[in-house]
């Protein structure tokens, strides 16, 4: 087994050669889960976070491996690292899941046991396929949000009722603004689309009834699909 050839983090076994052993399995692991990431988020991961996926658990095993059992080098660091702030905002629940998942690889390959890492990322990696490829816990039907500014002469309690009932499952109004000093409404719909539904037929006879103003439809928790 390879963690037989570390046998700690001391630095007696502290080597060269260890370090390369420790480096390159933990950039494969790392490529594996990125890859894996990918594959189950075929539309929404962007290409730094996958890097930033291989990056990981070769920076912890590193760390873990400079640390070693020096209590000293453990504080240090712990006060290098306790000035970093990080600027981006919380991401998806999935993707901070990944995150823990790279630490836990770089710090399993970081104290040696190379062999457990390669078994825990193997069996961790062919879950998360097989829950993709089973749609597990994917709903059938969309939930979105829908927002559309009206002018403020229009009736907006059933001006679009008839058409939200064709195209959706169900639908409720979550929250009413005015806009431009009270010359516009917002209004901010949860829908939930029936299966199959032509979008841009939706969101044309929505623009028919509004007078072609603003009209956004997102995911929950995206901001990509805007018509105006």
């Amino acid at each position: 087994m390879l963690e037989t050839i570390i046998s700690s983090t001391s630095g007696e076994s502290f080597t060269l050669i260890n370090a390369f052993i420790v480096i390159i399995s933990s950039i494969i692991l790392g490529l594996l889960i990125s890859v894996i990431y990918m594959r189950t988020n075929k539309t929404t991961y962007s290409s730094s976070f996958t890097t930033t996926l291989i990056m990981l658990p070769v920076v912890i095993a590193i760390i873990i491996l400079l640390v070693g059992n020096n209590i000293a080098r453990a504080f240090s660091l712990a006060g290098a690292f306790s000035i970093i702030r990080f600027r981006s905002a919380p991401g998806d629940p999935k993707d901070i899941a990944y995150v823990f998942f790279t630490l836990a690889v770089g710090l399993t390959c970081g104290m040696g046991y190379i062999g457990y890492a390669v078994i825990f990322t193997t069996i961790l990696c062919a879950v998360m396929a097989i829950l993709e490829l089973t749609k597990f816990a994917t709903p059938k039907n969309k939930n979105m949000q829908l927002k559309i500014t009206i002018p403020e002469d229009l009736n907006y309690e059933d001006a679009f009722e008839d058409i939200l009932n064709k195209y959706t499952d169900s639908f409720y109004i979550e929250k009413i603004r005015t806009r431009d000093f009270g010359a516009l409404f917002e209004l901010n719909y949860k829908v939930q689309l029936k299966p199959n539904v032509n979008q841009k037929k939706f969101i044309d006879e929505l623009r028919c009834r509004n007078g072609n103003l603003n009209i956004v439809l997102t995911l929950a928790g995206f901001e990509n699909n805007t018509y105006s």
